[in-house]
């Protein structure tokens, strides 16, 4: 089959894509992989072929009121940004909708696996049913008892939470309906339509069941179908310093905000390490996307700063976890037996820090725009001090590494 998966957002949302098309194309299929202008190079090192949506949504989520927006503005200052953001958002996305419109023109696909940020598959499955999929590394875009849709944060009883998912529709048709004029689709998809394909398309969860169990009041169009971890080609080696750090060193805490930008970068490195310093904390901190940063003095012998370095080598030989709350960083922290604590950022994070809570792995985190050393200290000291947080973990980790769910993937996906 030739089979188009399309997503939009940072590395956190095409990391799952990229994991499943591996599995496609070691199926034999032709994968054909859209995303963002920035992720060419990434996916090409996962051997899987690469279309452009362009740079002009990235670019915007990357911008100085994206950052504020997705990391750390509080106040007036983030609503502001929310309005500058969605000002500027509609060429963005009319770039990206019209080059996926294009694209599924051109190459007339037997599939589609999308995420929530992109329309024009749910414009063609109207003429192709059954052929599109959802997939959605995050919880809570269907009805949970006690839970409302996943960008709310508490509880507002039955009523009201099945009342967000029902927002979320009328939210998506409206969307769709913006996209067709765009587009200028002649026969277009009615706003009673987009609803049913939202309820009826089969739908993949990409979290492992132990963390977010299926209901079984869902239809059985939704599916909990695991993490796929990505394994892709890279030259990484470790420095030898790198190494002699993590022999002299025991109960090593690795700190990350993966992909996620935020608006006080330094300032916030700082707090941290003033609490690893002050406390003879030994850590390794990713600077990554630029979310923390290497200051020009600190302690080599508790700290080593990287880059853009692989999960899979590092987390085994750590302690500990401190990150942003991805649903990836997540699953590879449990996987790995580590205590883990997350630093939210942005809608689904805070979801997932709720759960580390829940599941006893770590103690709940803090907002990152509240981050000071008060708030945070104690958090880091009870994360190391308190054993059964590592304990569960490595009993969690142990049933996610049981976990055999690649067969019923594909068989969901091309059946």
């Amino acid at each position: 089959m030739k089979i188009i998966l399309t997503a939009i957002g940072t590395q956190g949302d095409i990391e799952p894509f990229l994991a499943i098309g591996k599995i496609l194309k070691e199926e034999g299929h032709q994968v054909i992989c859209a995303f963002s202008e920035q992720f060419r190079e990434f996916t090409g090192s996962c051997d899987l072929d690469f279309a452009s949506l362009g740079r002009k949504l990235y670019d915007l989520n990357d911008s100085e009121f994206g950052r504020v927006l997705m990391g750390g503005g509080t106040g007036i200052k983030k609503y502001l940004a929310f309005f500058k953001l969605a000002v500027n958002s509609t060429p963005a996305n009319k770039e990206k909708e019209t080059l996926l419109y294009e694209l599924i023109q051109l190459e007339k696909p037997d599939i589609i696996l999308y995420n929530s940020k992109t329309t024009c598959p749910i414009i063609w499955e109207k003429k192709n049913k059954g052929k599109t999929i959802f997939l959605s590394p995050f919880p809570y875009l269907h009805y949970v008892e006690e839970h409302p849709l996943l960008v709310f944060r508490r509880n507002y009883g039955a009523f009201f939470n099945k009342l967000t998912f029902k927002l979320y529709n009328i939210g998506v048709a409206s969307a769709t309906k913006t996209v067709q004029k765009w587009l200028h689709v002649s026969e277009k998809v009615t706003r009673k339509e987009v609803i049913n394909i939202i309820k009826t398309r089969k739908f993949i969860y990409t979290i492992s069941p132990v963390l977010f169990p299926k209901p079984n009041y869902w239809d059985r169009n939704i599916k909990v179908l695991g993490h796929h971890e990505l394994k892709r080609k890279t030259d990484w080696k470790p420095e030898n310093k790198l190494l002699k750090f993590i022999e002299r060193n025991e109960k090593i805490v690795f700190i990350t905000f993966g992909s996620m930008p935020n608006t006080k970068p330094e300032f916030r490195t700082k707090i941290i390490l003033d609490i690893l310093e002050r406390n003879r904390i030994p850590a390794i901190i990713n600077t990554a996307a630029g979310g923390l940063t290497k200051p020009e003095e600190f302690n080599s012998e508790l700290i080593y700063f990287v880059s853009q370095v692989p999960y899979d080598w590092f987390f085994p030989k750590m302690y500990a976890i401190i990150h942003h709350g991805g649903s990836g960083t997540t699953h590879l922290a449990i996987k790995y037996g580590c205590a883990t604590m997350a630093i939210p950022h942005f809608i689904d994070q805070f979801v997932w820090d709720t759960i580390i809570s829940e599941l006893g792995v770590g103690p709940k985190g803090i907002k990152v725009s509240r981050m000071t050393i008060k708030k945070l200290e104690p958090k880091v000291l009870e994360l190391l001090s308190n054993k059964s947080f590592k304990e569960k973990s490595e009993k969690i980790g142990n049933q996610l590494n049981k976990e055999v769910l690649k067969d019923e993937l594909y068989k969901t996906i091309i059946e």
